[in-house]
């Protein structure tokens, strides 16, 4: 793959390393995009063409007149087509808007991405440090505190649960490439965490890869979201199917039951890319070999009793509170869902992913997820940066905000309203529609 590389121009002094392309290597984007209007800031549409197959990838790119940025690429997987990992090559297409000229300033926004893209590794091994630390610590004191009462382990396992959470963050963040400079760094660490998170790292990176390059597009939905069916889809169903979709959706199914088969069952086997060659299944399986390794570790330690009594609350806790953020990030009444015709990455990005305003402690221990339509924006920024760019740009704060208390309400929105342009409940669809 050709290679060029480009010193775009920063902020407060700090020296921007050169642009690459997330699946390794520089990459740069030729020739510079023409204004169309809304102050210069455009994003560049592509394609990625795997070994003959044809697969969206769109760049979350900010394109100025005279900039052009170039930030990730995230793939969407052609799964009836089987797509293969290796092998791309992208092919530039056309430029659309993504943001109008009252939100933000596009050559400002363009050079603070550009600076909080840049990783600080003594940062990052500090927040690995007091993520990893405590989680031992409380881990070890929930199995000297067996004898005293159960209770007590219990209640110790909420705040294990929440360095759980925050270790699949940091995962998380390994995965976009934004935690470590070097790609091979950030791969390490994050296949080691996916011993300890249940989720093994490189089918994940590429499944919610795959998610990013399609939130929002109703013609792209089945891998690494939320399973959301139109009004219109869920009438067209058979009684059968209306009745497994409440129950899919149902509470204690989608916060409960579901959390525990997703990270105990379905993440054992490279569900949705079984077809897709050897390297998801290599993923797959040598995560799996890690946890037997670690499991039976802790057994000969602790034994098979006090084993399970203390590790099984804190998985079955973190895999609820993970699937929870997860479904609160793009599940909200105003989110945006559109046709392949009409959808726009940025536009999805900034609109339907939302702004989850948490207090404090659970921001920290959610390592800032909630900032969520920041990170659809620039998934390259490590989540303890991502609070600057509120800071430095206000406007973004109200777009998408939820709260605590709002995104309770949230749970009831299951159906996307085409006609209305946002998510109902079954009783609200209901009652619009009188068929349901």
């Amino acid at each position: 793959m050709a290679a060029q590389r480009r010193r775009p121009r920063t902020t407060r002094g700090l020296k921007a390393p050169p642009v690459r392309c997330p699946l390794g290597g520089p990459r740069s984007v030729s020739g510079l995009i023409a204004s169309t209007g809304h102050s210069g800031l455009h994003t560049v549409r592509r394609h990625a063409k795997v070994e003959g197959e044809v697969v969206n990838s769109i760049q979350t790119s900010f394109v100025s007149e005279r900039m052009i940025d170039l930030i990730e690429a995230p793939v969407a997987f052609d799964r009836g087509a089987g797509a293969k990992w290796p092998g791309l090559q992208f092919l530039e297409e056309e430029a659309n808007p993504i943001l109008p000229a009252a939100t933000l300033n596009a050559r400002d926004l363009t050079q603070v991405l550009v600076d909080y893209r840049v990783p600080s590794l003594g940062r990052s091994i500090i927040e690995l440090a007091m993520t990893v630390g405590p989680l031992v610590l409380l881990w070890a004191l929930m199995w000297a505190t067996l004898h005293i009462g159960y209770w007590l382990c219990l209640l110790l396992a909420v705040p294990t649960a929440g360095f759980l959470v925050r270790l699949f963050m940091i995962q998380h963040d390994c995965g976009h490439g934004a935690f470590f400079r070097r790609r091979g760094t950030n791969d390490w660490v994050g296949r080691v965490i996916g011993v300890l998170t249940f989720t093994p790292y490189d089918f994940w990176r590429r499944t919610h890869a795959a998610h990013h390059a399609t939130s929002g597009n109703l013609d792209r939905r089945g891998m690494g979201d939320i399973d959301t069916l139109t009004v219109q889809e869920y009438l067209a169903r058979s009684r059968w199917g209306r009745l497994r979709y409440r129950m899919y959706r149902h509470p204690v199914i989608m916060f409960g039951i579901g959390p525990a088969y997703l990270f105990f069952v379905q993440h054992r086997l490279p569900v949705g890319l079984m077809r897709s060659g050897w390297q998801p299944w290599l993923s797959t399986m040598a995560t799996n070999a890690g946890i037997a390794a670690v499991v039976a570790s802790m057994i000969w330690l602790v034994g098979v009793g006090p084993f399970l009594l203390v590790h099984l609350p804190i998985v079955l806790l973190a895999a609820s509170i993970g699937v929870w953020l997860f479904y609160i990030q793009h599940q909200f009444e105003h989110t945006v869902w559109v046709g392949d015709g009409t959808w726009n990455l940025q536009e999805a990005a900034l609109h339907g992913s939302s702004h989850y305003a948490l207090p404090s402690p659970l921001r920290w221990f959610t390592a800032n997820i909630g900032i969520h339509h920041i990170h659809h924006l620039c998934s390259r920024i490590p989540f303890y940066r991502l609070p600057l760019v509120l800071r430095d740009h206000p406007d973004l704060d109200g777009i998408g905000r939820l709260t605590l208390l709002e995104s309770l309400r949230c749970v009831r929105l299951v159906l996307w309203d085409e006609d209305r342009q946002r998510l109902v409940s079954f009783s609200e669809a209901r009652r619009h529609y009188a068929l349901i």
